[in-house]
């Protein structure tokens, strides 16, 4: 599967709390989420709201888009949530030394 992700904005869900952004899996648009849990936990977001999440997600987007793609793998082209479970219990996820 050819997995790609456009360089555009998260955006943020206020219900969630979460950010949701896009991966074109062989041409479909499939939504991935991360939650802001995980963005907070790993990725040193320093609170929930839009601008630190939308800070963290951009300052580690290369690591969340790997976890996305690993899942969009293993799941095919259905959309997927990262939570902060996910980065603790994942082989190769980079969490040592992030801030959280």
């Amino acid at each position: 599967m050819n997995i790609t992700f456009p360089q555009q904005a998260p955006v943020y869900l206020s219900d969630e709390p979460a950010l949701t952004f896009w991966a074109l899996a062989d041409g479909e648009r499939v939504p991935c989420t991360v939650s802001a849990e995980a963005l907070e936990d790993h990725f040193g977001a320093t609170s929930w709201r839009e601008e630190d999440l939308q800070r963290a997600f951009e300052d580690s987007r290369a690591v969340i888009e790997g976890a996305a793609e690993q899942l969009l793998t293993s799941v095919g082209r259905r959309p997927v949530m990262l939570r902060s479970g996910y980065f603790r219990f994942s082989d190769g996820a980079p969490m040592q030394g992030v801030a959280s």
